[in-house]
């Protein structure tokens, strides 16, 4: 068999490995019976290592003056056989995982696949062409192991997973608050210039658009607008309290966990992440609309959005055991920033649209 022959025979079994591997991580995305037997995580780690032997195996073969045909279609089997477990036990390791945790072992043994795929495509790709044609092995088999020793930074519990994810939104909040603050006032000095200076200048601007850097956009905001961006901040430095106490109150539930009581627990959290998240999202939307011209509209709706958000997030912590009086606090001081901001856009109070309802006259 010529060397062409060979490879488009290593190509050949390297796909039929491929669909084996997909078709595993299908049934991986499918949620584990309650009624099976965990498997723990220290077992999957153990087996991501055995994979990154397996992987330097792969790599010692392309040393020298390359391996057979025959030799790496035996070491694609054995590879592959071996990870097809790993992605099984790994599958094992979700019993009783929420969607957030689960997801965290999916991104995870996903990214294993495909650095085991890449592994044995480049070379074969290059069997039997010159020696200087050959891929880096040795990068390949290292983005294997680097894959492989992420598993050791995967959390373990729903908690974990969820507080990891919470902590990614105050992150981000926190980001969104800094923005705020940078924002300042239009200059007053230009009211002392003439008003052919004026022109003058926006001529030349105008002349320059290519060369804008935008360094000062944001930086021309109204007295008027100034006031609603502070009360902004308020609902921001207020809402990243929410998420810290939220998520005090939820490392406190890990002796609950610890029990494996999975049931409405664990849905309970997913719903508080979703409400977390939810709250990020309407504040990125609150930074974004702030700059002039502001979207004064598009900052009612998302004050709206976050206030019924909070409101389901205090219910489904009364369902929770051990809600703390610090979280309810600062949701309560949450609201108030809302209230205000609220305020500074010219929103009536519901209570007073109705009392302004009954003194229309429907006869006239």
């Amino acid at each position: 068999m010529g060397r062409n022959a060979e490879r488009d025979m290593l190509v050949e079994a390297l796909s039929s490995h491929l669909n084996t591997i997909r078709e595993t991580l299908l049934f991986s995305d499918q949620t584990p019976a309650s009624t099976l037997k965990k498997v723990p995580w220290e077992e999957v780690i153990k087996m991501g290592d055995n994979v990154s032997k397996q992987a330097t195996v792969a790599g010692m073969l392309w040393t020298g003056n390359g391996p057979r045909a025959i030799e790496v279609e035996e070491n694609m089997k054995s590879y592959f056989n071996m990870l097809v477990g790993f992605l099984l036990l790994s599958h094992g390791s979700t019993v009783g995982a929420g969607p957030t945790l689960s997801c965290f072992v999916r991104q995870a043994v996903q990214k294993i696949a495909d650095c085991s795929y890449k592994l044995f495509e480049a070379p074969i790709s290059s069997f039997g062409k010159h020696k200087e044609n050959e891929p880096p092995i040795p990068q390949l088999v290292g983005a294997v192991w680097a894959a492989c020793s992420g598993l050791e930074k995967i959390p373990t519990t729903n908690i974990a997973a969820i507080g990891r994810v919470m902590t990614r939104v105050a992150v981000s909040m926190k980001d969104v608050l800094r923005e705020m603050k940078e924002l300042k006032p239009a200059s007053t000095s230009s009211k002392d210039e003439t008003s052919d200076q004026t022109s003058t200048r926006a001529e030349s601007e105008a002349q320059d658009d290519d060369d804008f850097s935008g360094d000062d956009f944001g930086n021309d905001l109204s007295p008027e607008e100034m006031k609603v961006a502070h009360s902004a901040i308020a609902v921001v430095s207020e809402a990243l309290v929410v998420v810290k106490e939220l998520m005090r109150s939820i490392t406190g539930l890990l002796k609950l966990e610890s029990r494996n009581d999975n049931g409405d627990f664990v849905d309970s959290l997913e719903k508080l992440l979703i409400q977390c998240k939810g709250i990020g999202t309407e504040i990125d939307e609150i930074g974004a609309s702030l700059y002039p011209p502001q979207d004064v509209d598009l900052i009612k709706v998302a004050l709206e959005k976050i206030s019924g958000m909070v409101d389901d997030m205090e219910k489904e912590m009364a369902s929770l055991p051990g809600t703390s009086e610090a979280f309810l606090q600062s949701c309560s001081c949450l609201k108030g920033s809302l209230t205000q901001l609220k305020s500074e856009l010219g929103c009536s109070d519901p209570s007073d649209l109705a009392a302004e309802m009954k003194n229309v006259d429907l006869n006239n």
